[in-house]
């Protein structure tokens, strides 16, 4: 088929508001920062689609931090946008390398991961050249320096008179103190030849009235983590509870060799809050905490998590769950799962748990990103006076419960003490 024969394509009721300048742009970094529900991969899926097949001399190269989140992200969105603008068949989808071809010209949608480095720089394309790239989920690139590396095969030039390169960078804001916003946000530091916007969603006209209101919601009962979520704005570090983390790369399998002491923690939820589990490997010589590993699901049955511990490998692990569920820990054991054990909850416990944490030096692997999110928007309750207290928002802390169970083997009294012991023996422990 060629260009004369493609069907006609509503744009404006594809995309919806609140992205034509997005759409239109072509300077060489197009940047979007949002909130949850923003559309802003979808959107960014849908330009990529109509952009491959107005320009016959363009391929598109996109990027997440981790190759194989790309097949239920940014190729599922890619696929689901080809379906949208009625043009799937016109597109060849490899689900298994994953890799998408504009069939009529042979033009490339190629999917890499940045802990593959060495398959980014040497990727080449038959027909035109490769000239965007599209960095989904930015915020989990940890350095400027793996970004410009990427940045930097984007070269060439074509003789096309419409012809442009372009990097396009889409992520939500957890922390103002990540390198993106020094990049392209800040006046003073930002990169020359820049189009940075900020969608929230409010631009979503399809979401429902359900997802609206929880996001409106969140402005009387968490203002801090309202800021990110539903307004797209930069989380900021004033009252995070824990500001003794980062975020690196590190290998787990080595720490765990290394240091040979683990901790593995579950908090349960079901409709609207997530099942958790969080991995970790404790160095208590030297007060470090390497976060590696990370679960996170809602509508989770008994046997799915199950499932889930069966494939992680953790059914011979001790593993702490939230006391609140014995019923479930107690199905848990049953069927398999031996070493699972119920928290010890009580006054104080919570604060005494982020102490404990607040002890250690964090690292959280990147690809922990529910967990970096947590760290991120973690805050102490404010008084009227706006005065910080010595008391967490109980929200958005699924993750940081399941750590603080995981714990609590190394932080509560020993068993010689007796109210302790009686506790642990009446929970089977």
């Amino acid at each position: 088929m060629t260009t004369k024969e493609q069907p006609r394509i509503s744009i404006k009721k594809a995309i919806g508001k609140g992205y034509n300048r997005f759409w239109k742009n072509k300077q060489f970094y197009r940047v979007v920062k949002g909130s949850r529900g923003s559309k802003k991969s979808k959107n960014t899926a849908l330009n990529f689609i109509h952009r491959i097949m107005k320009y016959p001399w363009a391929n598109l190269l996109v990027v997440r931090r981790y190759s194989n989140t790309n097949k239920q992200s940014t190729y599922t969105d890619l696929k689901w946008a080809a379906s949208q603008l009625g043009v799937a068949h016109l597109f060849k989808f490899n689900e298994s390398m994953p890799e998408i071809t504009y069939k009529p010209t042979g033009q490339k949608i190629l999917f890499r991961g940045l802990d593959d480095p060495l398959k980014i720089t040497s990727i080449t394309v038959d027909v035109g050249i490769l000239c965007w790239a599209w960095f989904e989920e930015a915020y989990q690139i940890e350095t400027e320096d793996d970004f410009r590396t990427v940045v930097e095969s984007i070269r060439g030039s074509h003789p096309a008179p419409d012809f442009f390169k372009q990097i396009t960078v889409t992520f939500n804001p957890w922390s103002e103190r990540h390198w993106l916003k020094k990049v392209f946000f800040d006046p003073e530091t930002r990169e020359q030849d820049t189009f940075a916007i900020t969608t929230t969603f409010r631009v979503n006209e399809w979401l429902d009235d359900v997802d609206r209101n929880r996001y409106l919601d969140l402005h009387r009962t968490n203002p801090r983590r309202a800021r990110i979520v539903a307004d797209g704005e930069w989380g900021v570090s004033e009252g995070l509870v824990f500001e003794n983390f980062e975020v690196r790369e590190f290998n787990p399998l080595q720490k765990i060799k290394e240091i040979q002491r683990t901790a593995h923690g579950m908090d349960f939820g079901f409709t609207n809050d997530p099942t958790t589990e969080v991995s970790s490997v404790v160095d208590l010589e030297n007060k470090e905490l390497w976060i590696y590993d990370e679960h996170y699901e809602k509508a989770m049955l008994t046997d799915d998590i199950y499932n889930m511990l069966e494939q992680k490998g953790l059914k011979e692990s001790p593993i702490t769950g939230d006391s609140a569920e014995k019923r479930l820990i107690q199905e848990l054991i049953n069927k398999g799962i031996r070493r699972m054990r119920s928290s010890v909850k009580g006054k104080g416990s919570i604060n005494q748990g982020i102490l404990f944490i607040q002890g250690f030096k964090v690292y959280i692997h990147p690809s922990c990103e529910h967990t970096i999110e947590e760290f991120n928007t973690y805050t102490f309750q404010q008084d009227k006076e706006g005065k910080w207290l010595n008391e967490p928002i109980d929200a958005n802390n699924h993750i940081i419960d399941a750590l603080r169970y995981s714990l609590e083997q190394y932080h509560l009294k020993t068993p010689k003490d007796n109210d302790t012991y009686k506790a642990l023996q009446s929970l089977g422990i």
